[in-house]
C-alpha cells in the first residue's frame, strides 16, 4: 500500500501532486493544501510529501523513505504542527533557517505546516519572506481548512490544491481497505462523523468514543427545563474533557518516558535537580495541549449535537433524505413530534452562537447551558454573540 493509499475521494487533488512529482522542471515550491477538517489534509502533504522524496526511489530504498517519513524522521524532511492554540514566530524562524540548508540524501527538502492558519500575521510574514525567495530544492507545503485563513501575500505565492468532502460510501471503503473495520460498523462510523476520516477511524475502533458519541445525544434529548440544560451541559463538559484526556493521556506518558530516557533517568528513580527544568518545560507543553485538546472536544459535542439537530429538522421537513443518526430514529422522530422546524432551526442557530462564544473565550459550561436552554424552545432563540 502507497501513501497515496492512505486517501480516499480525492482523484483530482492526488493526480494534480503526481503530475508535479512527474515533471520536476514545472515544479512548484510552494503549495497550500485545504479542506474541510477529516477531509486529509495532513494525509495528501504527507503522501506528496513522500513521493517527492523517493523520487528514482523503488523497492526497499522506496519503502525505507516511506517508513521515514511516517516516522517523521526523514534527513529531508521538516515538519511543523502544534496543539497550542497558535503557531509561535519562534517556531516559524527556525522553519525559515532550516529551509536555507541544501536536501543531504533527496533531490528536494520537503517543509509541512500542518494548521497554517494558527499562524497571526506577524508570524506569518516571516514565513512569506522565505516563500519570495525559495532555495530552489525547497519545497514548502502548506496545509489549512481553507485559503482565506492565510493572508493575501502568502495564498499569492502558493499553488492552492483543494479537497472536497468525502462520500459516506468512501469514507466507509476506505476503513474496511486500510483498517479491516467490519463493513457495517465501517459505514455507520463514516456516517456518525460525517465522513471526518479521523473521528470515523475512532468510532469504528474504539467502544469508549462510541459511547461518549451516544452519551451525548442521550443528554440533548433528555433536556425538557431550564434546570435539566443546566445539568446536561455540565455533563457535556465531563463528556468532552474525558474525550480529550482519552486522545492525550498515551501520548503524554509516552513522552514522559521518553524525556526520561532521554535524560538517563531510570524508570522510578526521582528526577534530579539540574534535570528539573526540562521535565517541567515538557509539564507546562502538555497543560497547553489539554487544554487545546478540551476545546477541541467541546466543538466535537456541539458537531454532534448539531447533526441531531439537523436530522430533528430534516423529519419534521419531511425531507425523505438519510440522517446522520440513523441508528436512534425512532428518538429522533419521537423529538421532532415534539416540537417543530422552527425550534429545531433556532437549535441549530444556537450551535453557531456557542462556537462563536467559546472562540471567544466565554466558559464552555456557560454556553452549552444557553445553548440547551434555546435548543428546548424554554426562551426565545439566542441573538448573536457579543
Amino acid at each position: 500500500m502507497s501513501a497515496w493509499d492512505e486517501l480516499t475521494g480525492q482523484e483530482a487533488a492526488i493526480a494534480a501532486l503526481q503530475e508535479a512529482v512527474a515533471h520536476p522542471g514545472a515544479m512548484t515550491h510552494s503549495w497550500l493544501i485545504t479542506g474541510p477538517p477529516g477531509s486529509g489534509r495532513s494525509n495528501l502533504a504527507f503522501a506528496f510529501a513522500t513521493a517527492l522524496l523517493q523520487e528514482s526511489q523503488s523497492g526497499r530504498e522506496a519503502a525505507r523513505t516511506e517508513a521515514q517519513v511516517a516516522a517523521r524522521t526523514h534527513p529531508d524532511l521538516a515538519v511543523l504542527a502544534t496543539d497550542r492554540v497558535i503557531i509561535s514566530i519562534d517556531e516559524v524562524r527556525q522553519l525559515v533557517s532550516q529551509s536555507q540548508f541544501s536536501p543531504s540524501v533527496a533531490r528536494y527538502r520537503v517543509i509541512v505546516i500542518e494548521d497554517a492558519d494558527r499562524m497571526t500575521e506577524r508570524t506569518s510574514n516571516v514565513l512569506l519572506k522565505a516563500l519570495e525567495e525559495p532555495p530552489p530544492r525547497t519545497v514548502w507545503i502548506l496545509c489549512a481548512p481553507s485559503a482565506a485563513d492565510l493572508i493575501p501575500t502568502i495564498r499569492s505565492r502558493v499553488r492552492t490544491v483543494r479537497l472536497r468532502v468525502p462520500s459516506v460510501n468512501e469514507v466507509a471503503e476506505l476503513l474496511v481497505r486500510r483498517d479491516g473495520v467490519e463493513p457495517a460498523r465501517a459505514e455507520r462510523a463514516a456516517r456518525e462523523s460525517q465522513t471526518h476520516i479521523g473521528m470515523a477511524l475512532r468510532l469504528a475502533t474504539d467502544d469508549a468514543a462510541r459511547a461518549r458519541r451516544a452519551r451525548t445525544l442521550d443528554l440533548a434529548l433528555s433536556v425538557q427545563s431550564v434546570s435539566s440544560a443546566v445539568l446536561a451541559a455540565e455533563q457535556l463538559v465531563a463528556v468532552a474533557t474525558d474525550d480529550a484526556k482519552a486522545l492525550t493521556a498515551e501520548r503524554e506518558d509516552e513522552e514522559r518516558a521518553a524525556a526520561r530516557r532521554s535524560l538517563g533517568i531510570e524508570p522510578g528513580a526521582s528526577v534530579p535537580a539540574g534535570l528539573r527544568s526540562s521535565l517541567k518545560a515538557l509539564e507546562e507543553d502538555q497543560k497547553r495541549r489539554a487544554t487545546r485538546s478540551v476545546r477541541d472536544g467541546i466543538d466535537r459535542v456541539l458537531v454532534d449535537l448539531m447533526s441531531l439537530y439537523r436530522d430533528q429538522l430534516m423529519l419534521q421537513l419531511g425531507a425523505g433524505v438519510e440522517l446522520v443518526n440513523e441508528a436512534i430514529r425512532d428518538e429522533l422522530e419521537l423529538a421532532s413530534r415534539a416540537g417543530d422546524a422552527e425550534q429545531s432551526l433556532a437549535a441549530l442557530d444556537a450551535i453557531a452562537v456557542a462556537r462563536r462564544r467559546i472562540e471567544g473565550n466565554t466558559p464552555p459550561g456557560l454556553a452549552l447551558e444557553a445553548m440547551l436552554i434555546t435548543a428546548s424552545g424554554r426562551v426565545p432563540a439566542l441573538g448573536s454573540a457579543s
